[in-house]
Parts: C-alpha cells; structure tokens; sequence
C-alpha cells in the first residue's frame, strides 16, 4: 500500500499537526501516522470524518487511481 502524501499535503496545507487532526475525527494520533505511512486502512467513516476535518472529498484524499484501467 502506497504512503497517503494527499492526506500528509493536505494536513499540511491546514497548518494541522498529526495529533489536531487526531483529536478532531477522535481517534489516536498513531492511528493518522499509520495512515499517512499506508500501514492502516481507515474504515469509511472514519475517511468521511478526515475529509470533513480537512475540507477535501473523499475523491481528493482516498481514491487511488488504477494502473490499469482495463482490468
């Protein structure tokens, strides 16, 4: 699984530290570094409240394009 830099950038870009937005969808900032590091698979709801914490889609920090398209 590939690092989520969408969700590192868009932290960022929020002047939001690990444990901000930890503290904002209420889960541990451990759980948001394992997802930055792709070592954990966030469940739908969980997506759903970091898009809404960070004022992005879950398209924008989520949906990983497909290799190839014709599978």
């Amino acid at each position: 699984m590939a690092k989520n830099l969408l969700l590192k950038a868009a932290r960022a870009s929020r002047d939001m530290s690990q444990q901000n937005l930890a503290d904002a969808v209420k889960v541990s900032r451990q759980t948001i570094v394992a997802i930055e590091k792709g070592q954990y698979n966030p469940t739908l709801k969980l997506c759903v409240a970091i898009c809404r914490a960070l004022g992005k889609t879950l398209d924008q920090l989520f949906w990983e394009e497909e290799e190839n398209e014709n599978l």
